[in-house]
């Protein structure tokens, strides 16, 4: 049979595989029937080569066949598994094959394996529609192959993400590496391909026998989950379950490409309630106190994703999850796992007296206290502090040295960790001696400042702390002596419905009243008119301040007369 040749690619044409095929059908068939010895076997290879048949008609039938790349060589593949099957009968035919039974009943086995691989890759062909995507390898990508070049042939996409489904190892380890460069490359292109099948495809091979098929899988898919487009697609298609199994048992790579997926997917609710149902928590719990920088880091990212489920809690607790992310925080590999360590453990102790008696016991409070003093303090750290300190005594408090990094975050920190540790204030200055202690502290410049803050939340609870502390007279004295604390208060008496502070500017501005500068300066700073709407709000407090302003103003007429 002479061989015809692409004239481009110089690779033999697919009429030349889809002739010879045809060719070796009939004389496969023969020789398998006049086989002796394992007649089971002989019988489920003559069933399927007599299939083969009209699968070489559906494929020849379409007008594009011959030009496409991927056609070729699945004919090429079903001619060379054709002429081994004719080579093993001949061996069969001539009594005790000389390899011995074992290795023949392992042959014919394997044999009948390709068959059905065969079968199923050509009906994949025509089903996928990528034959009529004419995709032979270009003319320069073929010339550099020819000299050598290292050439990277740009394949179609449709046809890349068909070789995810169809042919051998070889051939999927290729597609894949040409599905990688193609997302680095173009991702918008790559997206508007992306199909249900093809994710399943993607998702399939995170279970490939092939460790490399494995790794470069789920590479693929870190990258699609981090693109944010088709989160939703992957896990419809069940790609949680392999993932979680990398985890559990993967490479160094798979590992940490399938922990990365995890976290980005897990950033949804629902993701995240899946990702504990389908047993994600133990063995992400395990990857924080084993893995590597990257891996450990991905892990408490998941971690701290799915413990913003309410009902996922108590079993993130019963996995050992409080002492593992103390752990984090006092011996993390990078500041982003210790990050969010902090972060879980604000979610942890949000709403659940059980798991901040449990974040106590294990000296979680001692742990937050020892990362808040870094440079940039952070919110999660600070807020997981507020939800704690109800659950400690204020003496306590005090000798693990609160205070200090509490003056720190109001200098240093975050807008959010100000806030927080506004919030932290408020809920432990109940007693007269604390309220005075937080003063001499030197807390109190810092709330005044935060008075000035760009959202409504930082200055609604820094005017919450000052009049939680106001009433201590060193405290008052403090606020006083600001000289920004009086008309930063004023503007806090807006009756916009947005301006939640204007409860607390008012008891401040009523206790700082029996200072008659301070008197004053609120006139001066237009609070009459303010309070005059806020008395008829019934905001409490509104009223008696604005008698007292008046009164002020009326002495103050008369004296002068």
């Amino acid at each position: 049979m002479v061989e015809e040749s692409d004239p481009i690619s110089g690779a033999v044409s697919a009429e030349h595989w889809l002739a010879r095929a045809q060719f070796l059908v009939p004389t496969a068939l023969q020789k398998a029937r006049a086989a002796t010895g394992f007649a089971g076997r002989w019988k489920a290879i003559i069933s399927k080569v007599e299939r083969i048949p009209p699968c070489l008609s559906d494929l020849a039938s379409h007008p594009c066949f011959a030009k496409n790349a991927l056609c070729r060589e699945q004919l090429q593949s079903v001619a060379d598994t054709l002429a081994e099957a004719i080579e093993l009968a001949d061996r069969c035919l001539s009594g005790d094959p000389p390899t011995g039974k074992l290795r023949t009943q392992s042959d014919l086995d394997s044999l009948s394996g390709k068959l059905g691989l065969n079968l199923r890759d050509c009906g994949l062909l025509v089903k996928t529609g990528v034959l009529g995507e004419a995709t032979m390898p270009p003319p320069a990508a073929t010339a550099a192959a020819r000299y050598g070049e290292p050439e990277v042939v740009r394949w179609n996409l449709r046809e890349l993400f068909a070789r995810l489904q169809i042919g051998h190892a070889e051939a999927k380890h290729r597609a894949l590496d040409g599905l990688l460069e193609a997302i680095r490359d173009d991702e918008k292109s790559v997206m508007a391909v992306l199909g249900r099948s093809n994710i399943s495809a993607l998702v399939q091979l995170l279970s490939a026998t092939s460790p490399k098929i494995r790794e470069k899988a789920v590479t693929v898919i870190c990258l699609l989950a981090e693109s944010g487009n088709c989160e939703n697609l992957l896990v419809s298609e069940g790609v949680l379950h392999p993932l979680i199994r990398l985890v559990e048992s993967g490479s160094l790579v798979g590992r940490e490409k399938a922990v990365i997926s995890l976290q980005r997917l897990s950033m949804s609710v629902d993701t995240a309630r899946s990702v504990a149902g389908h047993g994600g928590i133990r063995p992400l719990i395990e990857l924080c106190q084993i893995g590597d920088s990257i891996s450990q880091t991905a892990a408490a990212g998941t971690l701290k994703n799915l413990s913003t489920v309410p009902e996922v809690r108590q079993a993130l607790a019963e996995e050992g999850i409080v002492r593992v992310m103390i752990n984090l925080l006092d011996c993390g590999i990078v500041l982003g796992s210790k990050e969010y360590a902090a972060e879980c453990l604000q979610n942890l102790t949000s709403s659940n007296d059980i798991l901040r008696r449990s974040v106590v016991s294990e000296g979680g409070i001692r742990s937050l206290l020892a990362y808040l003093d870094g440079p940039l303090p952070q919110e999660p750290a600070v807020g997981a502090l507020r939800n704690l300190v109800a659950s400690v005594s204020t003496d306590s408090l005090v000798l693990l040295g609160l205070l200090p990094r509490l003056v720190h975050v109001l200098k240093d920190g975050s807008l959010g960790a100000q806030q927080a540790a506004a919030a932290t204030i408020c809920k432990i200055s109940s007693s007269t001696d604390m309220k005075r202690l937080i003063g001499e502290f030197g807390c109190i410049p810092f709330l005044v400042r935060m008075l000035e803050g760009t959202t409504n939340g930082a200055r609604e609870v820094s005017a919450q702390a000052i009049a939680s502390l106001i009433s201590c007279p060193q405290n008052n004295r403090e606020v006083r002596k600001d000289e920004k604390s009086v008309p930063n208060l004023v503007q806090l008496l807006d009756a916009n419905p947005q301006n939640t502070a204007k409860k607390y500017a008012v008891s401040c501005l009523l206790l700082l009243s029996s200072s008659k500068k301070c008197k004053k300066m609120m006139i001066s700073y237009g609070a009459i008119g303010y309070l005059k709407k806020l008395s008829e709000m019934d905001v409490p407090g509104a009223k008696k301040l604005l008698e007292r302003l008046e009164r002020g103003k009326l002495r103050s007429l008369f004296s002068r007369k």
